[in-house]
């Protein structure tokens, strides 16, 4: 047979000793430029993208250098890109004015995703205690559907050598098990006390143990604390728990149990709501009512000073 009949293709080494896996692969991670709009934010994202200095900070490095770390999303069935990583500096780059972002598009499934999505996101610096507690409890749910076990926080997942599901999340996190299931219980807070969490005026501890009152004994605990002005300590908070457990919580006994005076707060003036909201609008919030009472507080001593130097 002649030579040129001969129809050989002669692949080079690369070709050879490479998959179509890996070429694919390669492909996917691939930088792509993606216009901005086309990118979506993770479904129930749970950490919060918030215009402050940390953010003033990036949109202002976003300006000079561009976005130089590129974010990592994977197609929306609907069309777009969903983003795993990213989610701050889409809104820094938003803010800068920028039209594309580099982007490296995965195909990946759900749980995968959020997986990603989580530990991408731990890394930050300054992480919410809300943040950090949905971020955990979406990992333990992905690796509990990963392994096929019903959910059962701390139980032995057999396809992670005996460990326990919280083990696995809090792996890389420096957190104990135990600490990820305390962050965990905090997901069961009413978004009011939550925010107290993160704004610090409700300690951690207390508000683990808050978390197993249920949501009417939640609302009914807020009132009482608003109305006492006071902020549980953990022994008040392990005790409203207890009378929760044993069924004897009520509005009364929160507001009995945040009225006691604490060591450090024996000259503490507390004042009921009820009593407050008969003398302004209802249309005042809190703090208005405080800033009044303030204020009149102080033209009741100048008008005191006057009369003392008659």
């Amino acid at each position: 047979m002649p030579k040129n009949s001969l129809n050989v293709s002669l692949k080079g080494a690369d070709d050879i000793f490479s998959t179509e896996e890996s070429r694919q692969e390669q492909q996917r991670e691939q930088v792509q430029q993606i216009p901005i709009g086309e990118l979506f934010p993770f479904k129930n994202h749970p950490f919060k993208v918030l215009d402050d200095e940390s953010m003033q900070r990036t949109v202002e490095s976003v300006e000079q250098y561009g976005v130089l770390s590129p974010l990592i999303a994977r197609p929306r069935p609907e069309g777009g890109y969903e983003i795993i990583s990213g989610h701050r500096r889409q809104h820094a780059a938003q803010l800068a004015g920028l039209d594309t972002l580099p982007v490296i598009v995965r195909q990946m499934d759900d749980d995968a995703a959020v997986l990603l999505m989580v530990d991408s996101n731990l890394q930050r610096e300054n992480i919410l205690p809300s943040e950090r507690a949905f971020a955990y409890k979406m990992k333990l749910e992905a690796i509990e559907r990963t392994v096929g076990r019903p959910k059962n926080v701390g139980q032995v997942v057999p396809d992670y050598f005996g460990k326990r599901s919280t083990e696995v999340v809090a792996e890389g996190t420096g957190e104990s098990y135990k600490q990820v299931q305390r962050f965990i219980r905090l997901t069961n807070l009413i978004p009011e006390l939550l925010d107290m969490v993160d704004e610090k005026k409700i300690a951690f501890n207390p508000a683990v143990e808050l978390s197993y009152l249920d949501e009417a004994q939640q609302r009914d605990f807020l009132e009482a604390m608003e109305d006492t002005q006071n902020t549980p300590s953990l022994s008040q908070a392990q005790r409203l728990k207890k009378l929760a457990q044993e069924g004897h919580f009520s509005y009364d006994v929160a507001f009995a149990v945040m009225g006691e005076e604490k060591k450090d707060e024996l000259d503490k003036v507390v004042i009921k709501n009820d009593t407050l909201r008969k003398y302004f609008p209802r249309s005042y919030t809190p703090k208005q009512m405080e800033d009044t009472i303030i204020k009149l507080l102080e033209q009741w001593q100048r008008k005191q000073q006057r009369q003392n130097e008659r």
